[in-house]
């Protein structure tokens, strides 16, 4: 498998954005004005935009899907981590519970925000991958744009229900999804300058603009 200049540096990168997303939470709110949303929002569409640099320049399997499996294997670290009591000699070290507040989450919204991602980022890379075959590489931004709101469909469809239904009722777990769904997709569209010069930087110095026509798309698989 070829090697890359700056490959590591963008997947450590779309991880790291990924980890944060979840620390900050969908449960946690920001308001603009008397117009009230997830504060995760702000921040989790930018993985799907790392997503799409990733799979658009280095193909599906080199990209996102790979980094899902390095954002399971993370996240599942550092709820296990959390569970540890604080080392010795200082087991009854005051700040615990406020590092577990800021780092920690359920267990049902963890596993449904790993399950929710799992899903929509597998249908995102899929989606641009096959539009960028079928569009020869032209319409970068059709691209994007349209796997996202594929992307980000599934992944909402996915985890509001999983991690809120019976903590809020229906109508609020409906009204929070498709107000969120609405956010993210938009912000995807107005990063697209953004996406653009990133895309063309990387292919330019990578010398790679990968074509997924003999991938193997099976998500537990990661062959090209």
């Amino acid at each position: 498998m070829r090697t890359y200049r700056y490959y590591d540096l963008v997947m450590a990168a779309f991880v790291t954005v990924l980890l944060c997303a979840n620390v900050i939470g969908a449960a946690k709110r920001a308001q603009i004005g008397s117009f009230t949303f997830g504060a995760g929002v702000l921040f989790f569409p930018v993985s799907y935009i790392f997503g799409d640099v990733l799979t658009e320049v280095y193909g599906y399997a080199r990209g996102a899907q790979g980094g899902v499996g390095r954002l399971r294997r993370a996240g599942l670290r550092l709820l296990h981590e959390l569970g540890h009591p604080p080392v010795p000699p200082a087991p009854d070290w005051p700040h615990q519970a406020a590092y577990e507040t800021v780092f920690g989450a359920t267990w049902r919204i963890s596993l449904a925000s790993l399950i929710a991602y799992f899903c929509g980022e597998f249908c995102n890379s899929f989606v641009l991958a096959k539009m960028k075959i079928w569009s020869s590489g032209r319409n970068l931004w059709m691209r994007t744009i349209g796997s996202t709101i594929v992307g980000e469909a599934v992944d909402s469809l996915v985890f509001y229900p999983l991690a809120f239904l019976g903590l809020w009722t229906p109508a609020q777990v409906l009204e929070v999804m498709l107000t969120n769904y609405a956010l993210k997709v938009g912000w995807e569209a107005v990063m697209t300058p953004f996406t653009y010069r990133i895309v063309n930087f990387l292919k330019r110095v990578e010398h790679e603009d990968y074509f997924d026509r003999n991938t193997d798309f099976t998500p537990f698989s990661l062959r090209t």
